[in-house]
């Protein structure tokens, strides 16, 4: 059983550097915190994607002299409902057609 346990928690561990990946007490302790971690990122992605797309958004809107807070309320004020990661990808990959949403927006 000991055997068992000690396999398992090696083939987690498997690829990590020093003792970590190969000696048990180690491992399990690396392995606990790997978890932590890997919780706390996860939520901390959604926020990294949304600064992202707030900051493609605002450099498309700079060529048109726009700021972000004043095109977002420019939406609010007109009931248009998009979201960011929508918006961020027209302005990276479609500028034709963000710029058209633009003068609508206006």
């Amino acid at each position: 059983m000991a055997a068992k346990r000690r396999r398992n928690i090696l083939e987690q561990v498997k690829g990590y550097r020093f003792g970590r990946g190969t000696k048990k007490r180690q491992g399990r302790e690396a392995i606990y915190h790997a978890q932590l971690h890997a919780f706390a990122h996860r939520k901390d992605k959604k926020n990294d994607f949304r600064r992202l797309w707030i900051s493609r958004i605002n450099a498309a809107l700079q060529v048109h002299e726009l700021k972000y807070s004043r095109f977002i309320k420019m939406l609010s004020d007109k009931q248009i409902k998009v979201d960011r990661k929508i918006m961020a990808t027209l302005a990276k990959d479609r500028p034709e057609s963000f710029d058209r949403f633009i003068a609508l927006v206006k």
